[in-house]
């Protein structure tokens, strides 16, 4: 048996498309991998000022990141409604496992390029660094399926972005074919066609604590639009497929790869500091 969910971990994992970021359409450019990054606020800072952070980041963002080659999108991501308020999210894509490296090589290039007197570069990060605590945590995922990506318009807005995370049971006759025809079925005809939803992207885990997690992401503009996804999730479905007996099979079929077990956490976008 292990043998079998090993196998179909792998698959899983091997259905790559689109990431949390936002990224050009060309095939070439969509990543591989997203690294997330959770940090957590210094609570202790007195001098804590959010448009100086902003500014700081900014700086780090035009000089450092969006300069690096290798670091395909990249966005920061607020504590909205999560189990620790001190979050704070940092998203990178990549397109391969070897950029993750090459990312973080040509950046240290990229700082000591931006700023070339030591005791300047001390300081800029000594200011940068006071926002935050040591404390982090790193994942890597690797983008599974479709997904609808946000447009040019949303993507320069504060958004509401919920990240359903829940994991794969890795049913013995299931199959990667299955799996993918399923949840494109559902993402072309549901999701796409969801104006509430202005972006969805899933992923499974590529490297850290826990293999069998699945994380579904939403973006809507505002609080209220989320409790207005499923209703209109369930609207949409029932007009696509009107056959009560083939939805039935269609979710028997597609929940069996999924535990009923999740969590919801709710982040805010920080739209002037994404790439």
């Amino acid at each position: 048996m292990k043998t079998v969910k090993t196998k179909l971990l792998i698959v899983l994992l091997l259905l790559i498309a689109l990431p949390l970021t936002i990224f050009s359409q060309d095939e070439n450019k969509r990543p591989k991998y997203i690294t997330v990054t959770t940090g957590h606020w210094n609570m202790d800072y007195e001098n804590f000022d959010k448009d100086k952070w902003v500014a700081i980041e900014k700086e780090f963002l035009d000089k450092v990141v969006k300069k690096n080659e290798f670091i395909l999108g990249s966005s920061i991501y607020l504590h909205r409604y999560t189990p620790d308020n001190s979050e704070i999210v940092f998203v990178n894509s990549y397109g391969s496992w070897a950029d993750i490296e090459k990312a973080n090589e040509r950046s240290q290039e990229l700082i000591k390029e931006a700023w070339k007197d030591e005791a300047k570069r001390k300081a800029y990060f000594k200011n940068k660094d006071a926002y935050y605590s040591v404390e982090h945590s790193d994942e890597i995922y690797a983008p599974i399926g479709n997904a609808k990506l946000l447009k040019p318009e949303d993507a320069k807005k504060e958004l509401v972005w919920l990240a359903v995370k829940g994991h794969f049971a890795f049913p013995e006759d299931g199959s990667k074919e299955e799996f993918e025809s399923l949840t494109n079925e559902y993402i072309d005809n549901v999701i796409n066609k969801h104006d509430i939803i202005k972006g969805y992207f899933q992923h499974g885990h590529a490297w850290g604590s826990d293999k069998t997690e699945f994380t579904r992401v939403f973006a809507v503009d505002n609080m209220k639009d989320l409790d207005k996804i499923g209703e209109k999730n369930n609207e949409i479905f029932k007009a696509y497929m009107p056959d009560e007996i083939k939805r039935k099979d269609f979710n028997k079929k597609i929940s069996k790869y999924f535990t009923p077990i999740h969590g919801d956490f709710i982040y805010t976008s920080v739209p002037e500091l994404s790439k």
